[in-house]
């Protein structure tokens, strides 16, 4: 389940480490090559709830495999595209199946363990998310400069087939829901805690993708162009602290963990705001941001989970969808921003929707981001 999530999240990401040369190589600017992640998690937006809903029935490793060869086809495609058009339409494809695996895995996982360790589980299932953040991104930054991008792609699909080996031997099938069982989308919006968990999951991660999708835009007027790399496996280095952390802690400070998460970030912001041209505070602002939002995944999922109860796949499907939006929203917000200011801007705006982040987070005390030890349904 964690090199699941290591492939799917470092497909959507990878672009943000690489948009100098992919917008060179197929001729476009650096804000439309950015829209190669936004792609992806329109993708995502489209399908994850839909999709979810449709085959909540299917035995799960047949679904988990049919999504996962959906990657390999469209990693290929991107290595392989001389077309931004294809390229895009192939990230799309990488999107739909990417939403469906982000619905699947924490269901999935939490199924193989015991009640009291469903957070740890979906801390573990999620580090291979984090990983991705943490080297994955800056090495396929790197081996852009050293090789070319394509290359990167290439490996994804090299190791998406062998995920496909080791899923067919290893992992556990498990069947889907009778259909009988299946909670409407609606009634599940409506359960108490579930729609402020999505709104902080909305804000949260469109914060974070204006900032991370175009990192290397906002780095480059600071003199840092050559530190893309540095910066992103600051950022990832420190999440991995964060997802241990979040795994040992979840389910007796989950709120307290995520009003953390709010205000470290928020500092982020502020340091890459006020300090960006000293780059000592820019590493330190990205070490923050990692801190915050290495274990966000593991305490958003937790905390719809815990609040769905039997509803749970349907509501990781909308927080699957809501996480997108987020990732969406930032390639859009974001290259809006480069297009009519400039990159500075950029951490002003996160800074903006992380206020109502945090004020959400901290009213929503008995549903949602509660202050009782988890794990009893």
């Amino acid at each position: 389940m964690a090199t699941t999530g290591f492939i799917t999240l470092l497909t959507e990401t990878m672009p943000a480490g690489m948009l100098p040369e992919m917008s060179r190589d197929l001729g476009v600017s650096e804000s439309a090559a950015g829209q190669s992640v936004t792609v992806f998690a329109i993708g995502a937006i489209l399908a994850a709830i839909p999709l979810t809903k449709a085959t909540i029935g299917w035995p799960r490793r047949h679904l988990l495999l049919l999504a996962i060869a959906g990657l390999a086809i469209a990693n290929t495609v991107t290595a392989l595209s001389g077309s931004f058009a294809l390229t895009l339409a192939a990230r799309c494809l990488g999107g739909i199946v990417g939403g469906l695996l982000w619905a699947l895995l924490a269901g999935y996982a939490v199924r193989m363990v015991l009640p009291h360790q469903r957070g740890k589980a979906m801390a573990i299932a999620m580090a291979g998310a984090i990983v991705a953040l943490s080297v994955g991104v800056p090495a396929a930054a790197l081996l852009a400069k050293l090789v070319e991008w394509r290359y990167a792609f290439g490996i994804m699909t090299v190791l998406t087939l062998a995920l496909i080996v080791w899923v067919i031997a290893a992992v556990p099938n498990f069947p889907g829901q009778p259909r009988g069982s299946r909670l409407p989308l609606t009634r599940t919006f409506r359960i108490p805690g579930v729609a402020p968990v999505l709104l902080v999951t909305l804000t949260f991660v469109l914060a974070h993708s204006i900032l991370y999708t175009y990192i290397a835009p906002f780095l480059t007027p600071l003199g840092m162009a050559g530190q893309v790399d540095a910066v992103l496996l600051t950022f990832g280095l420190v999440s991995l602290v964060s997802v241990w952390i979040a795994g040992a802690l979840v389910h007796r400070h989950l709120r307290l963990l995520m009003i953390l998460a709010c205000a470290l970030f928020a500092t982020c912001t502020l340091l890459l705001g006020i300090f960006s041209g000293v780059p000592t505070l820019v590493y330190a602002g990205a070490a923050l941001w990692g801190l915050a939002f290495g274990g966000t995944s593991t305490l958003l999922q937790t905390a719809v989970a815990e609040a769905a109860g039997d509803a749970g796949d349907v509501a990781q499907a909308l927080l699957t969808t809501g996480w997108n939006v987020g990732i969406a929203g930032g390639g859009i917000v974001g290259g809006l921003v480069l297009s009519g200011l400039d990159a500075s801007w950029l951490s002003w705006v996160a800074l903006a929707l992380l206020v109502p982040a945090l004020a959400t987070v901290l009213t929503a005390r008995q549903h949602g981001f509660t202050k009782g030890e988890l794990g009893r349904r």
